[in-house]
């Protein structure tokens, strides 16, 4: 597959807007899943079940309005790829924070991410990596370890599992984003959301038969618990935000690159620290201010370079996939 395409402006400003909005959703499920484990006693890999079961029953009335026969695919493999890959980073990611990794460095180590997809969308999606592009992916992965305060703060095994996870989500995205070629975000968001949760499944059994390789406290048995009262409600809401950060990040890859859109992605960190600060009293370090503003700022270099000059059209895919 060979495609060099840039997004036009009108596309590439809807996308980007998109991707914020997805970012700052998914800042706000992040700190869903910090509160639940460590204020109601929820296991996490029971809560990423649930968050991902209520989710898909949250999206079941946008599989009436689309109608199930648009949900037909020729991809049927690549979809199962995708829910596999997002669910095990979702276990994986977990499991940092239930080892007590704080949230703001959980999820700006998150920000290797774009370099994942920077070589994943070049290597398989045959999208053209600009300077700025890379330069700006650059910029946003040195702000996300200045917030993470690498050296200042804890940087072991379980601090190291928000990178794992960003690889494993990194391919998600690159899969979304050569799916969204020519399937819908619909589509894109309700195959998810089916099949994830069988892969949520799954992974809990896996993990349980072979939890003698596995690190300690990765395979918790089949926690299936429901919390009660307030926690029931978080819950709930963790699922409503899960399904539309995933409707919002397949709109957005329906309307620009791949690694055009990854440094707005890393927004998601300095959001999540506020949030954290704000409501859990989670205090980021001081090295949170310097490394979010080179966040936002590689956001906003790439979204002004790439909109103050003309843009050209995707070139058609030469073969399959």
């Amino acid at each position: 597959m060979n495609q060099i395409s840039s997004p036009g402006s009108v596309a590439a400003s809807m996308g980007a807007l998109s991707m914020l909005s997805a970012s700052l959703v998914f800042a706000a499920a992040n700190t869903l899943q910090s509160i639940l484990p460590q204020q109601f006693g929820m296991s996490s890999t029971g809560m990423a079940f649930w968050q991902y079961l209520i989710a898909s029953a949250l999206m079941a009335p946008v599989v009436m309005r689309i109608g199930l026969g648009k949900l037909k695919t020729r991809h049927p493999l690549a979809h199962q790829a995708r829910a596999f890959a997002s669910a095990l980073g979702v276990h994986v990611f977990v499991y940092g924070f239930a080892s007590g990794v704080p949230i703001w460095q959980m999820v700006t180590l998150l920000a290797t991410g774009p370099l994942f997809v920077i070589v994943g969308s070049t290597l398989f999606l045959g999208e053209r990596v600009s300077g700025a592009r890379l330069g700006a992916a650059l910029a946003g992965f040195i702000g996300a370890v200045v917030v993470s305060g690498v050296g200042a703060e804890r940087l072991d095994w379980p601090a190291l599992t928000p990178i794992l996870a960003a690889a494993l989500w990194a391919a998600t995205d690159v899969l979304t984003k050569a799916l969204a070629r020519d399937e819908s975000p619909e589509t894109l968001t309700v195959s998810l959301l089916v099949l994830i949760t069988p892969n949520h499944l799954a992974i809990l059994l896996l993990a349980n038969a072979f939890a003698f390789v596995l690190p300690a406290g990765v395979a918790t048995g089949l926690p299936f618990a429901l919390p009660q009262g307030i926690g029931l409600l978080l819950l709930l809401a963790l699922g409503g935000l899960t399904a539309a950060a995933q409707y919002l990040l397949a709109w957005s890859y329906k309307r620009a690159d791949a690694a055009y859109l990854q440094p707005f992605a890393d927004l998601k960190a300095p959001m999540a620290g506020l949030i954290g600060w704000s409501l859990l009293g989670q205090t980021p370090s001081p090295w949170f201010w310097p490394g979010a503003a080179l966040i936002v700022a590689a956001s906003v270099f790439i979204f002004w370079t790439e909109n103050r000059t003309p843009q050209t059209r995707a070139a058609p895919a030469v073969g399959g996939g």
